[in-house]
């Protein structure tokens, strides 16, 4: 079972919820995906040169990664779910999450939604809408209250 974290009070209490549904038995891995620096940074973008040395943008990258491990670990422990593995994914989150429960033959993926109104959603996109659409599992996606959101 993979556990979708973003390090917001809102994903953790979502995630509390999405568990509390789950046989006490579950393997659960807790998946973040870190943010990843734009290379543009360190090359440029054609019109401009870039505005950073490739060795700030590798201490940018381990910095993005020691967040992303920070937001599990976070995750972990205000689950109280000490037993959970922890993954740190790169690239698009919802792919991210995806590839990864078709990799582990996830039983199921517990994710958040925020419940962006339907013209915030159109702009911004959606991961647990991309999730849902796209999983090769089961998908429960929760509020902070547990119950199921639109």
């Amino acid at each position: 079972m993979l556990l979708c974290a973003d390090g917001s009070h809102h994903s953790t209490a979502a995630l509390a919820a999405g568990v509390a549904l789950l046989d006490p038995a579950t393997p659960l891995v807790i998946v973040t995906v870190m943010a990843e620096p734009d290379p543009t940074l360190v090359t440029g973008s054609g019109m401009a040169g870039g505005v950073m040395s490739p060795e700030a943008f590798d201490e940018l990258e381990v910095e993005a990664g020691t967040d992303a491990t920070a937001i599990a670990t976070q995750a972990q422990r205000e689950l109280n779910l000490p037993s959970a593995d922890i993954k740190v994914l790169r690239g698009d989150p919802a792919a991210s999450i995806c590839m990864l429960a078709d990799e582990v033959g996830a039983g199921a993926v517990v994710i958040g939604s925020r419940g962006h109104g339907g013209l915030k959603r159109a702009v911004l996109g959606s991961v647990s809408d991309h999730v849902v659409r796209n999983a090769p599992c089961s998908v429960i996606v929760t509020g902070p209250k547990g119950g199921a959101e639109d």
